[in-house]
């Protein structure tokens, strides 16, 4: 087991990256609620814990506590923002609630040198409400700002401290440094979370829970499921048994393109199921983005057990879910965030499921999954092949999802996938951080009146959707030219049928998602 850092989720908006920072730091962490069992966290004996923001006042009626068995431990504790202040109300300090509102840049001058931040000044981002106004016992003053007298506080006795900033958004730019002092150097956490160490550790999970057993693979050619299943075969070899599941949810030439790359690699262990009109038929009458992905969740379960029945040993499914499916859906008692969506493969699983799930990379942020396909030799138009949901075009296809509608969207997808492709700008090495990350079309059941030929037509509309992201769980709108623009447009309406209007989204990752269902 690697030394572990945990992070106590208090319903910040950024909780989820100071786990990702902390990743990047080649530490692993993972990140609870607050109000989780203590022998579920105790059990990954944790070198140290970190309290998130959150939007609450520590007097409110109801309010997340800190748990006794923090403090009991032993270990270092960093409280960010809210968990500073949670920090300091629980060891018999004073918060003042209200009035103290401070968001946006600020300056922080650290007075005094310490282990977790050398004196000097510190550009950093600010959000909240209430402050520190007196310490608790032991703790003293280390750094202020002009609206948090006391911003940054610390008893290095008892390796406790608290910040009233953000050190893991990009906002504060020695936010790594700070949170490298506090994980490395206060914690004393090695620094072994790399793909080699991960790789060792999860083939040998594997093979333990597996054991002599079958494994069947869900593959769909993404960099997830590929991944995983080059890890299953490294750990398990011809006990893996491959399927790919052909939805009729797929973009245009998606079949034939899985093939081409899973092929050379799994052999006959890969097979391919022709499955289209069951999925449409599943999908017949329902609207709610939920309420699809539990159908298409359910379905492709339900195809991969009656694949299972005819074979032999078959006891485990693999799946290519990934952290942020996991934290997305994870339900309202085990998370201080709200539900997005509850993804095809966690929570659109049946109850009544007949195999035992084998899921590799359930802890891994989409950017880890990439290093471990590098570090696996997978070549690099599979590790940065563009993500596609698993319920497929079905959540691209907002209304009801039909033959026509999906031919429509898989028409115009197409031609915006492949006008990026010519101007150079998809499926490059790298491109998630510096470019492209995901590119889509969404189908919108709105219609609007235009005119072609001197006629008018009243169809609908379509939104070009592309964003860059390096870990998913944030993302921007791509500033793409105006003349690729137009000329995407001018096609789609030109050579798509039943579409008159496209618009570009122009919406980040928050407030919106990346997929618009």
């Amino acid at each position: 087991m690697s030394d572990t850092i945990i992070v106590l989720d208090y319903g910040s908006q950024y909780a989820q990256l100071i786990a990702r920072r902390v990743r990047e730091l080649q530490v692993y962490c993972e990140l609870f609620h607050w109000n989780t069992p203590p022998e579920e966290i105790l059990a990954l004996q944790p070198k140290g814990f970190i309290l998130s923001g959150g939007p609450n006042s520590v007097y409110d009626p109801g309010a997340p506590t800190l748990p006794d068995y923090v403090l009991a431990s032993g270990v270092p504790v960093l409280g960010i923002c809210y968990g500073m202040q949670l920090l300091t109300y629980a060891l018999g300090g004073k918060v003042a609630a209200g009035g103290c509102r401070e968001y946006g840049h600020a300056q922080v001058n650290v007075v005094a040198d310490n282990p977790l931040m050398p004196a000097g000044e510190y550009k950093v981002w600010m959000s909240h409400g209430d402050r520190v106004e007196q310490l608790p016992p032991g703790f003293s003053l280390l750094g202020s700002s002009a609206n948090s007298p006391w911003a940054v506080m610390g008893d290095p006795q008892r390796r406790l401290y608290g910040i009233q900033f953000h050190p893991e958004v990009h906002h504060t730019p020695r936010g790594s440094e700070v949170l490298k002092n506090f994980v490395v150097s206060i914690c004393g956490a090695a620094q072994d979370w790399t793909p080699a160490h991960i790789i060792e550790q999860s083939v040998a999970s594997i093979r333990k829970q597996v054991g002599g057993a079958r494994v069947l693979a869900a593959v769909s050619g993404g960099v997830d499921s590929t991944v995983a299943a080059a890890l299953l075969h490294r750990a398990v070899g011809d006990q893996l048994c491959a399927l790919f599941v052909d939805n009729g949810l797929l973009r245009q030439g998606e079949r034939e393109s899985v093939e081409a790359a899973l092929q050379p690699r799994l052999g006959a262990a890969l097979h391919v199921l022709d499955a289209g009109d069951d999925f449409l038929a599943a999908l017949r009458g329902v609207i709610d983005p939920e309420a699809k992905r539990r159908a298409v969740g359910e379905a492709f379960i339900r195809k991969f057990e009656a694949f299972a029945r005819a074979q032999d040993g078959i006891a485990f499914l693999m799946q290519g879910t990934i952290y942020p499916d996991i934290i997305e859906s994870r339900a309202p008692e085990r998370s201080a965030a709200q539900v997005i969506k509850s993804h095809h493969n966690v929570g659109g699983l049946p109850k009544d499921m007949q195999f035992a799930l084998v899921e590799p990379l359930r802890y891994l942020f989409k950017d880890e999954v990439r290093r471990i396909g590098a570090a696996l030799e997978l070549p690099d138009e599979l590790i940065w092949r563009q993500p596609f949901p698993g319920p497929g075009l079905s959540v691209r296809c907002l209304g009801e999802v039909t033959a026509e509608r999906l031919a429509s969207l898989r028409a115009a997808d197409a031609i915006f996938t492949s006008e990026l492709r010519a101007a150079g700008l998809l499926e490059q090495p790298g491109g998630s951080e510096t470019g492209i990350a995901q590119a889509f079309v969404v189908l919108l059941p709105v219609k609007s009146v235009g005119v072609m030929g001197d006629q008018r037509t009243y169809q609908e509309t379509v939104v070009l959707r592309a964003v860059s992201s390096q870990d998913f769980m944030t993302a921007d709108w791509v500033r793409l030219p105006y003349d690729l623009l137009a000329r995407v447009s001018g096609r789609i309406v030109n050579e798509v049928k039943g579409v008159n209007r496209v618009v570009y989204d122009l919406t980040s990752k928050p407030p919106a998602t990346i997929e618009w269902e």
